[in-house]
């Protein structure tokens, strides 16, 4: 990444994962001098580790997610590896149910799901067995390479004139006069005339110095890679309540809790071990796809991902200080990264979304949130045995 010949920028970006970085090349492609500040490596937690799917349909931002993963190649000018489509099948009668709710809540918002019986999931998924009840197919979404991704993300903000400063911690919001002017970072201090906060779980501790409450709950993530086994025909296949695709390869890399409730310091965790996740991840991912059973993992990957109390993402401009955007994921940031870049961009620059209602994602539905609602919701740290607590399996 590019070092820096001056210091500061219009838009200083805190927080080079992807959503970090899609918001500094929108922004970049509208004329705008960005600079983007980073802890460590961009993209280095989940942003570059993840199942890849691009299906939020839950999300305000589904309808631009959906328009935009198609063009992102072209757009970007480098390959993200997307492809289009995803089944989801179930093994047992509860996550049939589960997926036929997951099929009608699609179709009711108009994008089209087409059931399978199990010699239709084999088909689409030659590495599933006997064990099929049922699928869906959705003919929408889709899943890209996150590392690849972010790269290019990173390269297109370079080649609009962005910039890029990694390790580089943001440890001070510097105000005057009631706005933000600048980020001090042990590299010095960096001005801007607007400040982006997409710091992933170290946003709230950064917020918390300006006023603004963004309460957030980090918890350890992991994800599990396979050896390479034969392609299959869709390279999105989930169920068993794991995420995750098959990569151009032929490696299966999947996740899907549970997490360990967890708490950070500004440079993020002391360590990040794997943990027995790896074995749960494991031992699910065979009950999946059990023509897959005899591949061994090669690699696995221990990261942190934020969580809001009810899941939903933070994508917002503050009143106080004004010249404040904030946006936390809350665990799929990756999928709906071109469309969440896109209003952070509409945001800093014309101070509301052109394309979508962000109400339901606004910072202020937490005024009244208890202080301990963590301890309430028991998302606290335990002892490593006792904190593989199940989280949206």
């Amino acid at each position: 990444m590019t070092d820096l010949e001056t210091p500061g920028a219009s838009v200083i970006v805190v927080g080079g994962g992807v959503t970090g970085l899609s918001a500094a090349w929108w922004l970049a492609r509208s004329g705008v001098d960005v600079l983007v500040l980073d802890k460590g490596i961009v993209g280095w937690e989940a942003s570059g580790r993840n199942g890849g799917g691009a299906s939020h349909y839950h999300s305000p931002l589904f309808a631009e997610e959906q328009r935009l993963w198609p063009l992102m190649d072209e757009m970007l000018g480098y390959s993200t590896e997307y492809r289009r489509e995803r089944v989801v099948f179930a093994t047992n009668a509860l996550h049939h149910q589960q997926y036929q709710r997951m099929a009608q809540m699609c179709r009711d918002l108009g994008w089209r799901v087409d059931d399978l019986d199990p010699a239709q999931v084999r088909e689409f998924v030659p590495l599933a067995g006997d064990n099929v009840v049922s699928g869906i197919h959705l003919r929408f979404g889709g899943q890209a390479n996150p590392q690849r991704t972010v790269q290019a993300y990173a390269w297109a903000l370079q080649d609009r004139g962005g910039r890029i400063l990694q390790h580089a911690p943001a440890l001070r919001i510097v105000t005057s006069g009631g706005r933000v002017t600048g980020v001090e970072t042990p590299r010095g201090r960096f001005g801007c005339d607007h400040l982006v906060v997409a710091a992933g779980p170290q946003g709230e501790a950064l917020l918390r110095q300006v006023g603004a409450r963004l309460p957030l709950a980090p918890a350890r993530a992991e994800m599990i890679v396979t050896e390479p086994a034969p392609l299959m025909p869709v390279g999105g296949a989930d169920g068993n309540g794991l995420y995750g695709r098959q990569t151009l390869r032929g490696n299966l890399a999947y996740g899907g809790g549970p997490h360990e409730w967890m708490d950070i310091g500004p440079a993020g965790p002391e360590r990040r071990p794997s943990t027995p996740v790896l074995r749960n991840l494991s031992r699910r991912l065979a009950e999946l796809l059990p023509k897959a059973a005899q591949l061994r993992v090669i690699r696995s990957w221990a990261g942190v991902v934020e969580n809001t109390p009810d899941g939903r993402p933070v994508i917002d401009r503050l009143s106080d200080p004004g010249n404040l955007t904030v946006a936390t994921m809350s665990g799929v940031g990756f999928g709906l990264s071109p469309a969440s870049g896109h209003a952070i961009r509409d945001l800093v620059l014309d101070g509301a979304c052109s394309f979508a209602d962000l109400g339901k994602l606004s910072i202020k539905r937490f005024v009244d949130l208890p202080e301990d609602w963590r301890e309430r919701a028991g998302w606290t740290p335990t002892s490593h045995e006792e904190g593989l607590v199940g989280l949206r399996l």
